[in-house]
């Protein structure tokens, strides 16, 4: 399936489990004072201090882990989890990062 069916099923999951979720939070980018609107989004915020990146691919590629490390440092969180939905078993597509 797609991400984004994958996005909406977690969210709906995370909220019944009592988590504060926010999905495709727009992450600016502040360069000499100003704030530039860079494009960059986070697939998932949940309860303000975990990241999570989502993904539906064959394998996971060095440049997502990349991704989410950026994301990281940008806001400050320590706390990340990369996602691949396209794997047999879930538990195998899961990769938890820290600062």
């Amino acid at each position: 399936m797609l991400e984004s069916v994958y996005e909406v099923c977690l969210a709906d999951e995370s909220e019944k489990r009592g988590m504060k979720v926010e999905r495709q939070f727009t992450l600016p980018v502040v360069y000499e004072a100003i704030r530039l609107d860079a494009g960059l989004r986070l697939d998932r915020v949940v309860d303000q201090r975990v990241i999570v990146e989502l993904k539906a691919v064959e394998k996971i590629n060095p440049l997502f882990e990349a991704q989410l490390l950026t994301y990281l440092k940008l806001t400050g969180e320590r706390l990340g989890w990369l996602v691949n939905f396209n794997v047999p078993l879930i538990k195998d597509g899961i990769k938890r990062m820290v600062l």
